[in-house]
């Protein structure tokens, strides 16, 4: 197996070479040039092969310290990686920092496929979509940029805006808005559960509507408010009412097979359930009772990760 050594000067002409666009090329080939992973930094760059299991010799480049890659509008930070361009593959150790203009990944271990614009993160793995303020964590994700998917695994969970959402796995979708990501559907599979705080709520302990199944699909809209909330199997649903001064009227305990709950303007407007439904009325005096509160609530936002 060969390597050689390249001085960081020589990475600089190389990454200048492969930046310049030359004057002639098609549509086409300047799309491919944009897709392009180029390494803008390291302390320490190698290059050899490596024998695969079927016997073929792959070629390889490993780069060490401070790595900062590009591609296009995304950017790969971390200590260490090596490059596999026949696999089409970037294997990442350290610190890693994936993220374009609005979406950020942070994880230990992960592999990156420029082709496809997909990553894997493992380890102590968080994100946050900037311009929407949720912030996510989990040990495993997966993302796909070319599809604004995000994809949690293992003890995930999410925060946005004064809600909480924890499951198994968690699928975040997003859509462009006025030039910015932000999501307009969530999934969650397996120990589904959704709270948020009360916000009519203004005196006293405070009050979080709950629900929480074995599958939850949350539907948002272009200003991050609640269209619709979906709940099937097992579902449970405790949520705050209030009569027409927004005086506090109790507390609503409804479940069902599937649950389907519809909002006009972020608000509440009905509930709609079927298969084995069962509802109860809490008086106003039990409205702080956590008592009330639905099996395995839990408002965990000083596990929320912080970022700078």
């Amino acid at each position: 197996m060969g390597k050689g050594r390249l001085t960081i000067s020589a990475i600089a002409c190389f990454v200048a070479l492969l930046a310049v666009r030359a004057p002639g090329l098609t549509d086409n080939t300047a799309s491919a040039e944009k897709k392009k992973t180029i390494l803008e930094h390291a302390d320490t760059i190698e290059g050899g092969e490596t024998p695969e299991s079927s016997g073929k010799v792959e070629p390889y480049r490993s780069v060490n310290g401070n790595v900062l890659m590009r591609q296009g509008n995304v950017t790969l930070q971390c200590d260490h990686a090596i490059d596999y361009p026949e696999s089409a593959k970037i294997t990442l150790e350290g610190n890693i920092v994936i993220k374009d203009n609005t979406v950020e990944s942070y994880g230990d271990h992960g592999i990156y496929y420029p082709d496809e614009e997909v990553g894997e993160l493992a380890g102590n793995v968080r994100g946050r979509v900037i311009k929407d303020s949720l912030v996510a964590k989990s040990k495993k994700s997966v993302f796909n940029l070319k599809t604004n998917e995000l994809w949690l695994y293992d003890n995930a969970i999410a925060w946005h805006q004064g809600r909480q959402l924890s499951g198994d796995i968690i699928r975040l979708h997003m859509k462009e808005v006025e030039g910015r990501k932000k999501v307009d559907e969530i999934q969650v599979h397996g120990h589904a559960f959704f709270a948020a705080r009360d916000t009519l709520s203004s005196a006293g302990k405070p009050l979080y509507d709950q629900m929480s199944g074995d599958h939850m699909l949350v539907t948002l809209d272009d200003r991050s408010r609640l269209t619709g909330v979906t709940v099937t199997s097992k579902a449970k649903s405790l949520y705050h009412i209030y009569d027409e001064k927004n005086q506090p009227s109790g507390a609503n305990f409804t479940s069902g097979d599937v649950l389907r709950m519809f909002f006009n303007q972020g608000k509440l407007s009905r509930i709609l359930v079927t298969g084995s439904s069962l509802g109860k009325q809490y008086p106003n005096n039990l409205r702080e009772d956590k008592g009330i509160n639905l099996p395995s609530f839990q408002w965990r936002e000083n596990e929320k990760p912080l970022f700078r």
